[in-house]
């Protein structure tokens, strides 16, 4: 059996968007991995970053946290295991948010797992 991969990448956007079809008659788990990368200006004080997780419309997963490491880059990272249920599309979305820093990159990874 070949194992799934999506993966979108919403470069510097703010929200990226994966949608898992459907399997018919197969429910699938997935690891999913939501990434979100900034650049923090030397001068930015005060400064956060934000990552919403959704599926199926509902919210996952949120964090707000102060940027770090000013005038480098800083991140955010979300994982969990999706369990996609048999012939229905599994929506999956990452929003990303910040004050005093810069998107530089926002990807959605869902990997299909093997049991």
């Amino acid at each position: 059996m070949n194992l799934e991969y999506w993966k979108y990448d919403a470069g510097t956007d703010s929200v990226a968007s994966l949608v898992i079809p459907a399997a018919l008659g197969r429910e699938r788990t997935f690891d999913l991995d939501a990434t979100l990368l900034v650049h923090v200006p030397a001068e930015a004080a005060g400064n956060w970053l934000e990552l919403t997780v959704e599926v199926d419309g509902k919210r996952l997963w949120a964090r707000r946290t102060p940027g770090h490491n000013l005038g480098e880059t800083d991140s955010l990272e979300y994982h969990c295991r999706l369990a996609v249920k048999a012939d229905a599309d599994g929506r999956v979305r990452a929003k990303a948010n910040c004050k005093g820093a810069r998107v530089l990159s926002l990807v959605l990874e869902a990997r299909e797992t093997a049991y």
